[in-house]
């Protein structure tokens, strides 16, 4: 039997939760800051827990300002908006297609983005900002051909991974036709760039990252509802007073943004996208597209992966890319075979 919350402001609105989500959301959120403290703290000149907790606050030594806010927090920060951004951009994703395969990563979104920034890298030796405008817009693109190309009367479930398994084979072979037209600096950049790495992110990752989760995270947040409505039918969701096309068309828009963001802050970080949401969803035991659970669960699987990446293959230090797409792989397979028993593919 469920358990819910009920909070009430003195202005007469008044918010209902379900107690094991809000449960898990807290646990989330703290083993997203055990995890980053941890990670800041990681590295060739280790830092105690508590004395990365003092300088966060402004009372730790020169050395350690320096190391803490200037090296490591940076990439942290970095890791956790783009955890959070892939965790919230799948979950929509998702929702909509009614399927668990329907993320950025399966759909082609994120290699959309990832052809954007090898255009830009590649052919105009861009800087780090325009790398961010040319994933933005690979990502909106790619993302605008595979609803045209899923749309019959409205975009459904299997047509949309069917069309996005699709695009995401073309565009990947773009990229490597990309790759072959570059010369070997520029090659050697955009292949670490496409593994999926957090190295060398700085405060100039952050800043755009930051905005563009300010303005996007809202935005899915306060169409939750219409997203839930969706999940019973669109015919049963007009009779409730959604407007379908409308919150169909924000949340797709906001997710591909937020997948492109990510990739373009970080590459094409694989499966946090598709995993996060599933696991949130496990966690909470809730209908529903689970959207701040997703969020904080993308936050803590990035984090927690990259200090994997740092330190458990002792002296190699892999991209957090490898250890994303090794775990989420595995879990893909266990996915469809779950699937596949349960006789829904």
């Amino acid at each position: 039997m469920k358990t819910t919350l009920t909070l009430r402001t003195p202005g007469g609105l008044s918010l209902r939760t379900d107690v094991r989500a809000l449960v898990v959301v807290v646990a989330l959120l703290l083993a997203a800051c055990a995890a980053s403290v941890v990670l800041i703290g990681t590295g060739d000149f280790p830092i105690s827990f508590g004395d990365v907790l003092k300088t966060l606050a402004g009372n730790g030594t020169a050395g350690q300002d320096f190391v803490v806010n200037e090296l490591r927090l940076p990439r942290v920060l970095v890791g956790l908006l783009v955890g959070a951004s892939l965790g919230l951009g799948g979950a929509p994703f998702q929702s909509i297609s009614r399927n668990p395969l329907g993320s950025p990563d399966v759909l082609g979104l994120s290699q959309g983005a990832t052809s954007g920034a090898l255009v830009v890298i590649v052919l105009l030796s861009g800087t780090a900002a325009q790398v961010t405008v040319g994933a933005l817009a690979g990502g909106l693109v790619t993302g605008l051909a595979i609803h045209l190309l899923a749309w019959k009367q409205g975009v459904h479930g299997y047509r949309l991974v069917l069309v996005g398994i699709g695009v995401s084979a073309v565009v990947t072979a773009v990229n490597g036709y990309l790759l072959t037209k570059a010369d070997l600096v520029d090659a050697t950049r955009a292949v670490v760039w496409m593994t999926g790495s957090l190295d060398g992110r700085d405060w100039s990752q952050v800043w755009p990252l930051l905005a563009l989760c300010a303005v996007l995270v809202p935005l899915v947040l306060v169409n939750a509802r219409g997203l839930r409505m969706m999940e019973m039918g669109d015919d049963v969701s007009h009779a409730l007073g959604v407007r379908v096309e409308r919150v169909r068309t924000l949340l797709m828009v906001a997710a591909v943004l937020l997948t492109a963001a990510a990739t373009a802050a970080a590459g094409p970080v694989s499966f946090v996208a598709l995993t996060a949401p599933q696991l949130a969803r496990r966690l909470t035991r809730a209908p529903g597209p689970n959207l701040v659970p997703s969020l904080c669960m993308g936050a803590t699987l990035l984090v927690t992966a990259d200090w994997a990446a740092q330190r458990a293959f002792g002296a190699d230090q892999l991209p957090v890319g490898v250890v994303t797409g090794v775990l989420g792989g595995v879990y893909l397979l266990w996915l469809l075979v779950t699937e596949r028993r349960a006789g829904r593919i």
